[in-house]
């Protein structure tokens, strides 16, 4: 392919990007808080905001992982935009340690309904405001044609939507621009200290539209993520072994 070929080809992937949700400006960029190598998964190296997100898990470790992990880009998500709408059938996550990841919990609206249908519902009017920074959704499926109505919802309104589905019955085709799994991976004290360190997790980003999947050592540390090398974590995890 020559250089003529390879610039319009790059200049038409540009050119789809905001047909297909990826509309970021300089309002839409998430300020830093360290996703370091995980940004550079992402068209543009940008975390795509007024996009929709899955995540998938099936244990109450997992669970507390995914939350953990979201309260992190929520924390820089509203620094520069409003409250959070967090919809559920029963609550999952525990308010005052949101404060661990600075985020003050009055600030997020929980909001708890039975029916699957009804957060569904409840969801798609909610990223329809364009005042919230962020809305999430706990649903265990999520159709196809469902998907595609909250990703219209969220390309009016720049609203970043989150779902976060517990044991689906399978791992269907959605309209949501990325797809991660979330874990979490054992904390790292200072010889001597009591504890159990920053919160660590293996985050696995199984999905990205015009992007890079990929699985990254993730910790929260100081207000931020800190991106750890698999090799520091085996060479450590050896040496706690051996002595």
């Amino acid at each position: 392919m020559n250089t003529s070929k390879a610039v319009i080809i790059d200049q038409l992937r540009k050119d789809l990007l905001p047909l297909q949700g990826f509309k970021t400006t300089l309002q839409d960029a998430l300020p830093d808080t360290g996703l370091g190598p995980i940004k550079y998964a992402f068209p543009n190296a940008v975390f795509p905001l007024g996009a929709v997100h899955e995540f998938f898990y099936a244990s109450p470790e997992d669970a507390a992982a995914t939350a953990g992990f979201v309260a992190g880009v929520l924390s820089s998500l509203m620094r520069s935009r409003g409250a959070v709408i967090w919809i559920s059938a029963t609550r999952s996550i525990f308010p005052p340690a949101l404060k661990s990841f600075g985020i003050a919990p009055d600030k997020i609206i929980f909001v708890e309904l039975k029916k699957e249908k009804e957060i569904l519902w409840a969801m798609e009017e909610s990223l329809k405001c364009n005042g919230l920074a962020a809305v999430i959704g706990e649903m265990p499926e999520l159709s196809f044609t469902a998907s595609r109505r909250l990703q219209l919802a969220v390309e009016q309104s720049r609203v970043t939507g989150f779902i976060f589905r517990h044991n689906p019955r399978n791992e269907n085709t959605t309209a949501c621009v990325t797809r991660w799994k979330i874990t979490s991976l054992p904390g790292e004290l200072k010889d001597g200290m009591p504890g159990v360190g920053f919160p660590r997790w293996n985050v696995n980003l199984v999905k990205v539209r015009n992007g890079r999947p990929g699985n990254w050592h993730m910790e929260w540390n100081a207000g931020r993520f800190r991106y750890i090398p698999p090799i520091n974590l085996f060479v450590r995890e050896h040496h706690r072994k051996t002595g």
